[in-house]
């Protein structure tokens, strides 16, 4: 882990997210704060971001744990895993093509169930 933090405020609910020594990482806070619209995709939260995030070198996969935080290349898109996705095969969080791990979220993630498909105005920033 590194020793960067990024805060998610949806408006309802803020969680830490304690990110990974990763290309991705690193390019994601050069880009704070920005504000973005996430969508539900089963249990998980997408969102595309406002400016391209390198992540040249990093290791992709397409498995995560639920509390991780993701850039999903194709999209350009912040990922939040709190539990299965409709392509899921045996419960766990995992995306429809393969991504790259940012961080994890500190904390229990279970409130983002009950949370509505489309959040407005998610925040990033990076916490001082």
């Amino acid at each position: 882990m590194n020793k960067e933090c990024i805060i998610l405020n949806t408006g309802a609910l803020c969680f830490e997210v304690f990110l990974y020594d990763t290309a991705a990482a690193r390019s994601l806070v050069l880009t704070l704060p920005q504000k973005i619209r996430m969508n539900r995709w089963g249990d998980e939260y997408y969102g595309e971001l406002s400016q391209r995030i390198r992540h040249d070198g990093d290791a992709e996969r397409d498995v995560f744990e639920v509390g991780e935080v993701a850039l999903w290349p194709a999209g350009n898109a912040l990922c939040i895993f709190f539990g299965p996705t409709p392509v899921s095969r045996n419960g766990e969080p995992r995306m429809a093509s393969k991504g790259v791990p940012l961080g994890r979220i500190a904390g229990d993630v279970s409130a983002l169930k009950k949370l509505p498909d489309i959040l407005d105005d998610v925040a990033i920033t990076l916490k001082a």
